[in-house]
């Protein structure tokens, strides 16, 4: 007899799975920096979306591929890089996507956007009291993680997708565009300020992790490992990139339509008074709405991801007493010193991104190149590390003078991108190696050919 998940519709098990992606990847950053690049783009806007759909649409499909290419979950993807490297990098990145930064903030977010505008309460207490329910509802849709892309791609999604197609029609029916001259900084490189704004909405990192629920989901559904579960990943992950990008454009819309737009200090605020606009107070109700559903779908998944992981990585606690316990850490941290934890997440984000991106890429170059790139791996994480660690630094001001004539050599270090052609330098001398190395390991006598 086949097994009873097996006979699931497959079209319906991808559409459900593509849904719920999009909407772990969909939270408040995702949420308002497109309307911003809107606005202050201007006449520059064409560059500056592309350059904000490469980061923030497909360098995160493309990461969910590549853990699905991999195996399980981000440690199979990171071992490459070493076996110190292989445990470090994947903690860190949970860690600031997780219960010290990521997760705090959706709660957060969700009673800036909802409590103080709908009922004037801004007290500690009231935060407290929210992020309580908040964190509760969070696990208790987290509590299965084999049920969470069911439960956000069945429920969540369609009404965070309703309210937000609500709020972009009507944007685009009754404002016009208002021609703006852009911004200095999308003045000089549209294209270049839209692709770092795409990093700040943290997906390339998110997907890293992720992807270890969207696995565990097509396999608990019975889908094959192999072939057909990256074929899997990759439609799921295909099908939410294009979620994302229609999203993003029509948010970027808002911003170029909305009267006045550039003098709005952040992108909720912008939203916030395009929803008074087009509907009155009821649209400060629907906003809020919107920015609600979108920080619980990614706390859901986030916290889920985060679980998972470190149950696998400390299995004497299991995946509930982990989630228990990122909650309570989320919690505390979403209504004590929450400025504090983002002055010192927002550096480390900057740190991770130049090794995963790095990671992500030379993951699917590999299987092209039909050879195992060992050393390419690792001297190209390497390098990206330690520049990207450099960067980090001299961006904190500490050893500038000492570290400044190191770096600012590269192509690219202005728009934050000067680890880019190191590291380039180092996966080609790593590759030359691997070839080299290769040619000089004999086969193995009786090795039958494959």
């Amino acid at each position: 007899m086949d097994h009873p998940q097996q006979k699931r519709n497959t079209p319906a098990l991808l559409a459900v799975t593509s849904a719920s992606l999009f909407a772990m990847f969909f939270g408040a950053g995702n949420l308002v920096f497109p309307p911003m690049l809107g606005a202050l783009s201007g006449e520059s806007f064409p560059p500056a979306i592309m350059g904000f759909l490469a980061s923030a649409v497909a360098l995160p499909v493309v990461a969910v591929m590549a853990v699905a290419i991999t195996g399980h979950d981000i440690r199979d993807l990171t071992a490459r890089g070493g076996r110190i490297f292989g445990v470090l990098f994947p903690v860190l990145v949970y860690l600031s996507i997780g219960a010290f930064y990521a997760l705090p903030r959706t709660a957060a977010v969700s009673f800036s956007a909802s409590v103080p505008p709908l009922t004037g309460w801004d007290s500690w207490l009231a935060k407290a009291l929210f992020s309580a329910v908040f964190f509760g509802v969070t696990y208790l849709l987290a509590f299965d993680p084999h049920g969470i892309v069911d439960k956000i791609g069945r429920y969540l999604t369609p009404a965070l997708v309703a309210l937000m197609v609500l709020l972009v029609v009507l944007s685009v029916l009754l404002m016009r565009p208002q021609p703006t001259p852009p911004t200095p900084e999308y003045a000089e490189g549209p294209f270049i300020s839209g692709f770092l704004q795409g990093y700040l909405t943290m997906d390339s990192l998110a997907a890293l992790a992720l992807g270890i629920i969207v696995i565990a989901s097509l396999k608990h559904a019975g889908v094959p490992a192999g072939r057909p579960l990256v074929r899997g990943v990759m439609a799921a992950g295909s099908i939410a990139g294009l979620m994302l990008a229609a999203v993003y454009v029509g948010l970027a819309a808002i911003g170029r339509r909305l009267p006045d737009a550039q003098s709005h200090s952040d992108g909720a605020s912008l939203l916030s008074a395009a929803a008074h606009h087009t509907m009155g107070f009821a649209g400060i109700v629907v906003f809020a709405l919107i920015v609600l559903f979108a920080c619980l779908t990614t706390s859901v998944g986030l916290l889920g991801a985060t679980s998972a992981f470190f149950a696998r990585l400390v299995p004497a606690v299991s995946y509930r007493r982990w989630a228990i316990g990122f909650s309570v850490i989320s919690f505390l941290v979403s209504t004590l010193g929450l400025d504090l934890v983002i002055a010192i997440a927002a550096p480390v984000i900057g740190f991770l991104y130049p090794t995963a991106i790095t990671l992500i890429a030379l993951t699917l170059i590999e299987p092209m190149l039909r050879r195992r790139l060992n050393l390419t791996f690792v001297f190209a994480l390497a390098v990206s590390l330690v520049w990207s660690a450099l960067m980090t630094l001299t961006s904190l001001g500490w050893g500038s003078a000492v570290i400044d004539p190191m770096i600012t050599w590269s192509p690219g270090h202005a728009q934050e991108l000067g680890w880019v052609v190191p590291t380039l330098m180092a996966a080609v001398a790593g590759f030359i190696v691997d070839v080299v190395r290769d040619e000089r390991t004999p086969e193995p006598a009786g090795q039958p050919e494959t």
